[in-house]
């Protein structure tokens, strides 16, 4: 990928920072393990809510934290939590393993003030497979693992052995085959294997991972990512929901303001993170406070 055209296509995708958000919600800046991050909360908030890691897309070359926003806090807001959307390393400056050692990074530091079974995490497009390689990277590190994973349209096979790579051309109106090869190539540059299961997690061992839930569209080329996920998931004894949404393109969700289409799938979403997080723990009464 050339400097021109990355530069154009970042300048087109910081677009996506500047969708609405959900009224009152509040942005501030933070770190998380050393990784630049986007403190995400709306009006109702509480302090001891869960919490929500949120994984921009972006085909691991394009996009930041704040281009994250907009779907992280719309998921929060229907979910009754915070977010935190972590500003990874991209490609080509910083090819993989840079985002997934970013991630596992946000995803540790987040362990050490909240307890996992409060911690969910989700993530779009590329975030999506960020999302599952980071909770593989800390289950390969022996971390508690978060309390469930939400991935819209998300990318896991940098192998693109995925037949709808193709057969979704003709229908998908965002990306062709050579697009996705194009992103591959900068975020795997020369060194890596397409092959690693922290770059193309539908190949990973999936035992023991929390319930997941996978979104995609049937009009995009990234389809049979989400459908042989599920059934890997499936075999591996992995709770695991697949909605595919009939006519819907890539992250649909961006317009959940919209598409009623995309709302529910939203609502969904914020449903199924919900029913797993964990309550906040209430405080104990001491001896002497008890009548």
């Amino acid at each position: 990928m050339d400097q021109n055209s990355l530069a154009e296509l970042r300048t087109f995708y910081s677009s996506f920072g500047r969708l609405p958000l959900p009224d009152g919600t509040r942005v501030t800046g933070t770190t998380l393990g050393g990784v630049p991050a986007l403190d995400i909360a709306g009006p109702q908030t509480d302090d001891d809510a869960g919490v929500l890691l949120y994984l921009h897309g972006g085909g691991y070359v394009i996009g930041d934290a704040r281009t994250g926003v907009p779907l992280a806090a719309a998921l929060a807001a229907r979910a009754g939590l915070r977010a935190v959307a972590p500003d990874y390393r991209l490609a080509p400056e910083h090819p993989f393993p840079a985002a997934v050692d970013d991630g596992l990074a946000a995803y540790r530091a987040l362990l050490a003030e909240t307890d996992p079974a409060r911690v969910v995490v989700a993530g779009d497009s590329a975030g999506g497979g960020l999302a599952l390689a980071t909770v593989l990277a800390a289950r390969d590190a022996g971390l508690p693992l978060p309390a469930a994973v939400v991935t819209f349209s998300g990318w896991f096979d940098l192998t693109l052995s995925g037949a709808s790579l193709t057969g979704k051309e003709s229908v998908d109106p965002i990306f062709d085959a050579a697009d996705i090869r194009e992103y591959a190539a900068t975020y795997l540059s020369d060194a890596a294997d397409a092959r690693n299961p922290l770059a193309s997690p539908v190949l990973a061992d999936l035992r023991g991972l929390p319930p997941l839930l996978l979104q995609v569209g049937s009009a995009e080329v990234l389809l049979d990512d989400s459908t042989r996920l599920a059934a890997r998931a499936a075999e591996a004894d992995v709770e695991v929901t697949l909605e595919v949404y009939p006519g819907s393109a890539h992250v649909f969700q961006h317009h959940h303001t919209t598409e009623p289409a995309a709302a529910r799938a939203m609502d969904t979403a914020a449903a199924f993170l919900a029913r797993r997080v964990a309550p906040a723990a209430t405080p104990q009464r001491s001896r002497s406070a008890r009548v």
